[in-house]
C-alpha cells in the first residue's frame, strides 16, 4: 500500500533546484500556466531557429513532456503527489509514468518522480509513496443492476447451485419453511451453468415441492411445476392473447412441459409482502458500492434504471455516501399505445438528471429486444433446432423478438431526436441485425454517431453487423463472464463454428469500432459469487485468453485481446460509452482523480495471475474510498 506523509522542509530543500529548473523550462515555452490546453498546439513553427530534424524532435519531445506533466500554478500546489509507482495512464498512447499530482479532486500533473516531487509544498502537499506498485485509472463496468443486486438476499442467503440436485435440494429446503400453497421462486440460476446443462423438469419440480407452486426463472424464461400451471390456468389450450410475444413449450402429446418463454407474465403468482424501507435499500446499496470499490470499480452504468432507483441514488449522493459514479439507462414501456410509449420518451428527455454530471446522469434509454442466450429464447438468424438442453421441441424455432421492427423504429427515432443514447438487450444475431437495421434507418434522418447507440450484450454477431457497428459508432456492451461460464453449453448447442462471432472483440477493434466491458451484475453481493460475477480482472483475463469453465482450449482465439486492449476495455472505452471520457477513464491532466493501486504488474505478470489481481487502494475524486486490510 502507498505510504502517506506530508511534504517536509527537508524534502523541499532537496527539490528546490529541480523545482526552479522545471518552472524556468515551463515558462520558456508557455507562460500561461495551462499546458494541458496548449501541448497539442506545438508544431514545427514553435522553434523556427532549430534546423536539425533530430534536435527539433528532441526539443519537441522534451517540451511536450513538461507541458503535459505540469498544470499547477506555482501559487496553487497540489494537494497530493503520488510517486515511485508504475502509473498506467491509459491515455491515447498508453503511456506509463512514475508519478502524478492531484489538486481539488483532479489530476494536475503526470510525469517523472522528480517532476512531480518538484511541485510539493511543505505542510500543503500530502506525499504518497507507491512503493513501486502499479496504478490504473478507476475501472468502469458498463452494465450492472445495483438495486436488484443489493436486495436479492434480504430474506435469506442463496447458495451457489452447480447441479440439478443443488436446485432441487434448495427448493425442498424452502418448502419446509414456506407455508403450503405459497410460491417458491428461484431467479437467474442459468441452465448453461449447471453441470447437466438442462432445465429441471416439471416432474422434478413437482417432487421437490408437491404442495407449493414453483417457478424456476432464468432471465425472460421460466420452468414451473404442475401446481403453478394449474393455479395460472395454463393447459394444452392456452394461447397468448395480450398481443405481446411469448411461447409455451409443449410435449409430443400437446401438453405443456412447464417451460414458458418470455411468458412469465402469464403466471398468477402471489407472495407475502416483505417489509423493506427505502432506508434499508440505501444501506444495502451503500454496501454494494463499497464492494464495487474493493475490486477497483469507480463508475458503473445502471442498464435498467427506474424512478425508484434514481430516488435511492439521489439520496446517497445527497448524503455524500455515493462512492461510484452512475450513468443511467432508463427503462420505458414497450407495450400498449405507441403514442403513450413515445410520450414516456419525451418525458424522460426532460428529466433533470439529463443535465451533464460526473456523478449521476441519465444518458439514455434501455429496452429488451429479444429473449435470452442462456435460456434458449435469443432471436437467431438460423433455427435453434430441437434441443434437450433448452427444452426446445419445434425444429424451426428461432427465439423471441419482443418488439416488432416498425415499433422499434419509432422508439429509436424518438430517442435519437432527443439526443439520447438508445440501447437494447439484443442477444441473438437476428436481434442484433434487427437493431442495426433500425439504426441505419434512423441515421439517414438523425446522425447517430455522436449518440453512441448501444448493443447490449450482442453476444452473437456477424461480420456484417460488426462492420456496420464500427461505421455508425454503435458500441456493443459485452459481458466476458458469459464466455467463461456458458461457452461449454453453447458449443454443445450450436457447435464451434456457429460461435465464430461470439463476443468478437478483436474484429470490432480491427473494423475501427469500440466495445465496453460489463458484467450484467443482477443478483447477490460478492464479485465472484454473484449472478453474474463482476470482478473486472477476471473479465480482462477472459478477453485475453478466451478460456471457459468446464471447456478445453480457447473459443476462437483470433478474437482475443491484448493486455493493453483488455485494460482499455474497462477504462477509456467505457468512459466513452458513458459520455464520461472528458472526466474519467485515464490518468490525464484535467480529469477526475479516480484511480486504483493493485498488488501486481498487469502488463508483466503470468497471464493466469491477472484474474486473481487484488486491489490495495481505490480513490474517487482524490478521496480514498477503499484500503485493503494490512496483513
Amino acid at each position: 500500500m502507498c505510504m502517506t506523509r506530508r511534504a517536509s522542509a527537508h524534502t523541499m530543500s532537496m527539490s528546490n533546484a529541480s523545482s526552479h529548473e522545471t518552472a524556468s523550462w515551463f515558462r520558456q515555452f508557455h507562460p500561461t500556466r495551462r499546458p494541458v490546453d496548449t501541448a497539442s498546439k506545438i508544431t514545427d513553427r514553435t522553434f523556427p531557429q532549430v534546423t536539425s530534424p533530430t534536435m527539433k524532435k528532441s526539443i519537441l519531445t522534451a517540451a511536450l513532456l513538461v507541458l503535459t506533466s505540469w498544470s499547477a500554478a506555482e501559487d496553487a500546489p497540489p494537494d497530493a503527489v503520488y510517486y515511485n509507482g508504475k502509473v498506467v495512464t491509459v491515455d491515447r498512447d498508453f503511456r506509463v509514468s512514475e508519478a502524478f499530482a492531484v489538486r481539488g479532486g483532479r489530476i494536475v500533473g503526470v510525469g517523472t518522480n522528480a517532476q512531480m516531487r518538484a511541485l510539493e509544498r511543505p505542510g500543503l502537499t500530502q506525499l504518497h509513496d507507491l512503493a513501486g506498485g502499479m496504478v490504473l485509472p478507476g475501472l468502469i463496468d458498463s452494465h450492472v443492476h445495483p438495486t436488484s443486486a443489493a436486495t436479492t438476499e434480504i430474506e435469506h442467503r442463496i447458495p451457489d447451485m452447480e447441479t440439478i440436485r443443488d436446485v432441487l435440494d434448495y427448493i425442498s429446503a424452502r418448502a419446509k419453511i414456506v407455508p403450503a400453497g405459497d410460491w417458491i421462486s428461484l431467479s437467474q440460476v442459468f441452465i448453461t451453468r449447471l453441470k447437466e446443462s438442462r432445465f429441471p423438469t416439471r416432474a422434478e419440480l413437482d417432487a421437490a415441492a408437491p404442495r407449493h407452486p414453483v417457478a424456476f426463472h432464468t432471465g425472460p424464461d421460466v420452468m414451473v411445476n404442475s401446481l403453478a400451471l394449474a393455479q395460472s390456468g395454463i393447459d394444452r389450450n392456452f394461447a397468448v392473447k395480450d398481443g405481446r410475444e411469448g411461447y409455451l413449450e409443449k410435449d409430443a402429446n400437446g401438453e405443456p412441459t412447464g417451460l414458458l418463454r418470455s411468458l412469465a407474465r402469464a403466471l398468477k403468482k402471489t407472495s407475502r409482502p416483505i417489509k423493506v424501507t427505502d432506508a434499508d435499500r440505501v444501506k444495502w446499496l451503500r454496501d454494494l458500492f463499497k464492494d464495487y470499490n474493493q475490486i477497483g470499480l469507480t463508475a458503473v452504468a445502471d442498464r435498467g434504471a427506474n424512478q425508484q432507483a434514481i430516488k435511492l441514488y439521489q439520496d446517497l449522493l445527497g448524503r455524500g455516501d455515493l462512492t461510484v459514479r452512475l450513468a443511467l439507462s432508463h427503462t420505458f414501456p414497450t407495450s400498449g399505445s405507441l403514442d403513450a410509449i413515445l410520450k414516456s420518451i419525451d418525458d424522460l428527455a426532460l428529466h433533470p438528471l439529463r443535465a451533464e454530471s460526473a456523478w449521476l446522469r441519465i444518458i439514455g434509454t434501455k429496452m429488451w429486444l429479444d429473449g435470452g442466450m442462456l435460456t434458449g429464447s435469443a432471436y437467431m438468424l438460423q433455427p435453434w433446432g430441437k434441443s434437450e438442453i433448452y427444452g426446445i421441441t419445434d425444429p424451426l424455432y428461432r427465439g423471441v423478438l419482443n418488439v416488432p421492427p416498425d415499433r422499434l423504429l419509432a422508439m429509436v427515432r424518438r430517442v435519437a431526436q432527443h439526443g439520447m443514447q438508445f440501447t437494447a438487450h439484443s442477444q441473438g444475431d437476428a436481434a442484433v441485425t434487427t437493431l442495426m437495421d433500425t439504426y441505419e434507418k434512423v441515421n439517414t434522418e438523425t446522425p447517430i454517431k455522436d449518440l453512441r447507440m448501444g448493443l447490449t450484450h450482442s453476444s452473437f454477431m456477424t461480420r456484417d453487423t460488426v462492420e456496420r457497428a464500427a461505421r455508425l459508432g454503435v458500441m456493443p456492451d459485452i459481458q466476458p463472464i458469459w464466455l467463461y461460464l456458458d461457452v461449454r453449453t453453447l458449443v454443445q448447442q450450436f457447435g464451434y463454428d456457429r460461435l465464430r462471432y461470439f463476443q468478437p472483440l478483436r474484429s470490432l477493434l480491427a473494423a475501427g469500432g469500440m466495445a465496453g466491458g460489463g458484467s450484467d451484475h443482477m443478483q447477490k453481493i460478492g464479485d465472484l459469487r454473484s449472478i453474474n460475477p463482476y470482478n473486472p480482472f477476471l473479465g480482462m483475463w477472459i478477453t485475453i485468453t478466451r478460456q471457459a469453465k468446464w471447456y478445453e482450449g480457447q473459443l476462437h482465439a483470433e478474437e482475443a485481446l491484448t493486455r493493453r486492449q483488455a485494460i482499455e476495455f474497462y477504462t477509456r472505452n467505457n468512459a466513452h460509452l458513458l459520455f464520461l471520457e472528458k472526466e474519467i477513464g485515464s490518468i490525464e491532466i484535467g480529469k477526475r482523480a479516480d484511480f486504483i493501486l493493485v498488488d501486481r504488474d498487469l502488463l508483466a505478470c503470468p497471464i493466469d495471475d491477472l484474474k486473481t489481481t487484488k486491489v490495495l487502494e481505490t480513490w474517487v475524486e482524490g478521496k480514498n474510498v477503499y484500503r485493503a486490510p494490512r496483513r
